[in-house]
């Protein structure tokens, strides 16, 4: 049988399939499929030979090189500090007791601590396992229904994907050519519609299954008053501090993504060691004047231009960082916790460079055998116009996640189907605003694939730290109705796109035909053209 161009596309998508199935890791498989499939296609006279150099050209000219890609080392490092600095032990712990009163009162502990944490550690399998070691115990001792348990763990620990700093976010960003900050102003909507909905379900629940939400009992209510908002805001204004830090100069303009990440990295060892019970009492009284000093630094840069107070003040501030990230390395147990940092680190930004350069050498030879022309065919062509490609597009990444990484399906599927979502979708919501709106409904998506069972990446990690007692069947049927409320939260995206482009910058109208510039006559003294003088 004669191979011909028009089956290349669907030939590679399938070898592709089969590869995977087989239990290759993905970065090579894709490498190995793009250069066979390359290799078959010039002995087959698709392309010659000197076509596949674009492949070392992309790489060495638009992926390495990519700075954009800088922020993913310096956020990962941040989520792998704070997630084992005692942050989530002190905010579950007074949250649960500010919210134990009220039915339900741990649940939604645990999703507004899910959500703060999203917002500064971006990490989903450290944020799982933490809450889970702290939270399920307690919650199994007041009574509380076992699948509402373990789907209220899962869930909380899947809204890091959406929340910025989410490093899904980066990446979408990056694959469909936006802004980072867009995609942040874009995700908040989602994010907190979405801590709504969740935060719905268990007060529900407390209405109609009362047994399955108690309220903490009086007596284990440890802490009253003002030591229990002390505690509470101890835990929460630091972290709000970082979010400003790394979000709002983001989004102000006043740092790049990657500037932003550098701060954030800083900034979570400074957190980690000021939350370490062997901080010393002179790093207290340094991290007082660092911040007093950066308040009025701030003020100073509100109400007057820089000047030398104001280098002073942040020169004091900078200082006090220094002090304590010395202090933090003098510590064995936050030495070792840097340590355990870097190797994270080290990790996932390898796997993400290898992934992306075999996701490269497989979308230049996919492009070269007409792939996006047949790809643009099907999608275009499905019925139901605009609607229908959303819904089948949502339909697909659903069960890609299934088999496929977050990180895979943005490398591999999002180059291919983002050209054609900028023209059908650009009718909607505007050019501008259609690949945000695209970016952030498939990254509400692609948070189910952490709780699809029977291959969820958080139900593993909460399978793993769970005790013998909790069956899996349980860790299963808890996680369904949390995707039943990510999979509304998707719909909610489609129905209303105001939900992601409220927060964007409305373009500008304007019809360049009717602009007019006037200059206005400059009235000149006339012109003497006597006789020089002699």
């Amino acid at each position: 049988m004669t191979i011909t161009l028009e089956m290349m596309p669907p030939l590679m998508f399938g070898g592709l399939i089969i590869a995977m199935l087989i239990g290759y890791p993905v970065a090579f498989t894709l490498a190995a499929v793009g250069l066979s499939f390359g290799f078959l296609s010039i002995y087959l006279g698709f392309f010659d030979l000197n076509f596949l150099q674009a492949i070392p050209g992309r790489i060495f000219g638009s992926v390495l090189s990519n700075e954009l890609l800088l922020a993913i080392p310096f956020f990962t490092f941040m989520g792998a500090i704070l997630e084992r600095c005692g942050l989530a032990e002190d905010m579950l712990d007074s949250m649960g007791q500010l919210f134990g009163p009220i039915r339900g009162g741990l649940g939604y502990s645990v999703i507004i601590v899910g959500f703060i944490l999203g917002a500064i550690t971006g990490t989903v399998a450290a944020q799982v396992i933490a809450m889970a070691l702290i939270s399920m115990p307690v919650m199994i001792r007041y009574g509380y229904n076992i699948r509402y348990i373990t789907g209220v763990l899962a869930a909380s620990g899947t809204i890091t994907q959406l929340v910025p700093p989410s490093l899904v976010l980066i990446v979408l960003a990056d694959q469909l050519g936006k802004s980072v900050g867009d995609m942040y102003l874009g995700a908040w909507g989602p994010s907190v519609f979405q801590i709504l909905l969740f935060a719905g379900y268990t007060f529900l629940l407390g209405i109609f299954k009362p047994s399955h939400v108690p309220a903490v009992p009086i007596e284990a209510r440890t802490l009253t008053g003002w030591a229990l908002w002390k505690k509470c805001l101890l835990g929460i204004i630091p972290s709000a501090v970082l979010i400003f830090v790394v979000l709002g100069t983001m989004m102000m303009g006043l740092a790049t993504p990657t500037e932003a990440g550098a701060m954030g990295a800083v900034g979570a060892i400074v957190l980690a060691a000021i939350h370490h019970k062997d901080f010393s009492a002179t790093g207290r009284k340094v991290l007082m004047t660092g911040v007093i000093a950066g308040g009025i630094g701030t003020i100073i840069a509100m109400l007057y231009t820089e000047n030398l107070l104001f280098k002073l003040a942040f020169a004091i501030t900078y200082a006090a960082v220094v002090w304590i990230c010395a202090e933090a390395v003098k510590i064995p147990d936050l030495r070792d916790l840097i340590k355990q940092g870097y190797e994270t680190t080290m990790r996932i930004t390898c796997m993400v460079t290898f992934i992306l350069i075999g996701s490269t050498c497989f979308s230049v030879v996919f492009l070269g055998v007409s792939g996006g022309v047949w790809l643009e065919h099907l999608l275009t062509s499905l019925p139901g116009g605009v609607w229908g490609f959303l819904i089948f597009i949502n339909l697909f990444i659903f069960f890609l996640a299934f088999f496929l990484d977050f990180f895979e399906i943005a490398f591999i599927i999002l180059p291919m189907i983002a050209p054609i979502a900028q023209k059908v979708l650009a009718p909607v919501v505007g050019p501008d605003a259609a690949l945000i709106w695209f970016g952030v409904m498939l990254c509400v998506n692609m948070q189910t694939s952490f709780l699809h069972p029977p291959f969820g990446f958080a139900l593993f990690y909460l399978r793993g730290v769970a005790p013998k007692e909790v069956k899996s069947s349980d860790i299963y049927w808890g996680a369904m109705p949390w995707i039943g409320l990510q999979a509304i939260m998707v719909a909610l995206v489609i129905a209303f796109p105001v939900v992601v482009t409220g927060l964007l910058d409305k373009p500008l109208d304007v019809d360049l035909n009717k602009v007019k510039i006037e200059v206005p006559q400059i009235e000149l003294p006339p012109l003497d053209f006597g006789q020089p003088k002699q």
